[in-house]
């Protein structure tokens, strides 16, 4: 990754002084980052971990992390995610899949049961990110996969059916999708001299998620400033916008169904112009009811762990010209991406326009060459706009007959009390398996009966779409990406069956 190593060492040496990144109200500047960075990358290298090396990360959105990044990508080793945010026993199980040489954390988790143990197990130094003191000395002979050349990130998927699993990404594949991201930027190339930028970006994804990692890396290398926060909340991004007034922002699609339901005034969002979304199914009456409150465009982007970023999206000026044409695609394939679809059972190519199984083709995606088959239900058009239509993976078949969640999701979250709902399969000794449903409803809204809610789906689906159960519940279960995680979704439905 000698170009992204290049380019962020010389925006970090531009004006060491500057103000750099900001978290709860204080500021770091270039220098402080580029100071931490060179810190980290000396106790690494003075421990046999150079470059090629495997590092573990137990990621927080907190400030310590972003000259973690900015060092590991700097320096062509690899990041291997974990998500500081999960579990103690389930933390504990990453960290002894992952097997890395040395695990990278804050106090505060140093703290939690088992952590340690886990880390000494494997012979790993384990290093607190508070002064970059050694908690545990390295012991190299028990080392198992201490490094993976050519890997710039070992990303946890976000888990959002199953297990989240490791995808590595290639250095190349990174250094591709993050300086071809220039070209999506107004004002911005890919050649350009580097420089200081005026602007503050919000970061509100997870950094233990691809989209927070590419959010800091792509902020860095176009020079400016960047505003973390831990976790997004309306008020806390409300103030954000308010203080900062960046043009674009943008959270996950149930941050605009908190936006609308918190009622937030159209003046704290103005400075806004556009609003990025992605990481999950967007409801495009969210998105139409957005843009008619705030009058911000709504522009989704269609990636995934695998694509070190985004493969598809809106761009402002396809949304001027093709929002109700194109209503409800995630938008036009980004510039050398190609995708078609296939059949889920033979894997026969189908014409465009014709819905299969997503297959994408790109630059920054494995060799550039081979054909990546998704497990995303998909229509491409002939202009290159692409639609998401559910995931093959989660149908429910009840009876034989197949339920796509996302039909029913979409039917419920019609009802005037829904603001979001979830659907899941569950086991059915009869019919192999049944829908079941979760939903919030709408701040200041009585919950609809049962029997209202059934009646109101049953003239907006097929009699075998309709769930068997539903329930209402203050906030659904959340993977760090904010989608939502289905293995938590159908625990909640076991523990109420069995109590």
């Amino acid at each position: 990754m000698m170009q992204l190593a290049k380019r962020i060492a010389d925006i970090l040496a531009i004006d060491p002084a500057a103000p750099a990144l900001e978290f709860g109200g204080a500021w770091q500047s270039w220098g402080a980052l580029a100071d931490v960075a060179s810190r980290l990358d000396q106790v690494l290298t003075e421990s046999g971990l150079g470059a090629g090396a495997r590092i573990a990360v137990l990621l927080r959105n907190r400030p310590d992390f972003v000259p973690v990044l900015l060092c590991l990508v700097g320096t062509d080793r690899c990041l291997a995610t974990l998500n500081a945010n999960a579990p103690d026993d389930k933390l504990v199980a990453d960290i002894d899949r992952a097997a890395a040489p040395v695990v990278l954390g804050l106090a505060e988790d140093w703290n939690r049961p088992g952590l340690l143990d886990a880390v000494a197990a494997l012979g790993a130094m384990a290093l607190d990110l508070s002064g970059l003191q050694v908690l545990l000395p390295a012991v190299p002979a028990l080392w198992q996969n201490s490094h993976a050349p050519a890997v710039a990130i070992e990303m946890l998927t976000s888990g959002t059916t199953g297990t989240p699993k490791r995808i590595p990404l290639l250095a190349s594949s990174l250094e591709k999708a993050l300086i071809s991201a220039a070209a999506f930027e107004k004002g911005r190339r890919e050649d350009e001299t580097p420089k200081l930028r005026s602007g503050v970006q919000i970061v509100s994804a997870p950094l233990a998620h691809i989209a927070g990692v590419t959010g800091i890396l792509n902020n860095v290398l176009a020079g400016r400033k960047i505003c973390l926060l831990e976790k997004f909340t309306v008020s806390g991004f409300v103030d954000a916008v308010s203080r900062h007034r960046p043009k674009v922002a943008g959270a996950p699609p149930s941050a605009l169904r908190m936006i609308l339901d918190a009622d937030v005034p159209k003046d704290a969002l103005s400075s806004l112009v556009a609003f990025r979304t992605g990481t999950a199914p967007l409801d495009q009456d969210v998105a139409d009811a957005f843009y008619e409150k705030y009058g911000i465009p709504v522009l989704q982007n269609y990636g995934a762990t695998e694509f070190a970023g985004g493969a598809a999206g809106w761009s402002l000026e396809d949304f001027k010209t093709h929002r109700m044409e194109k209503r409800g695609s995630v938008g036009r394939l980004n510039k050398g991406a190609e995708a078609r679809t296939v059949d889920p059972v033979t894997g026969e190519t189908l014409a465009a326009g014709e819905l299969g199984l997503l297959e994408i083709r790109a630059p920054n995606i494995a060799d550039g060459k081979t054909w990546v088959r998704t497990t995303d239900l998909a229509i491409v058009d002939p202009d290159r706009f692409l639609w998401i239509k559910g995931r093959f993976d989660n149908a429910i078949i009840r009876g034989g007959f197949k339920i796509l969640p996302d039909d029913v999701v979409n039917a419920l979250q019609q009802h005037p009390a829904v603001r979001e709902a979830a659907v899941a399969g569950m086991p059915d000794r009869r019919l192999g398996e049944v829908p079941v449903a979760a939903y919030i409803c709408k701040s200041g809204i009585r919950a609809p009966s049962t029997s209202e809610l059934d009646s109101f789906l049953r003239a907006r689906l097929l009699p075998y779409q309709v769930p068997v159960r539903m329930i209402e519940v203050a906030e659904l279960p959340r993977t760090p990406s904010m989608k939502v995680s289905l293995p938590d979704l159908r625990a909640l439905f076991d523990s109420m069956a069995s109590a």
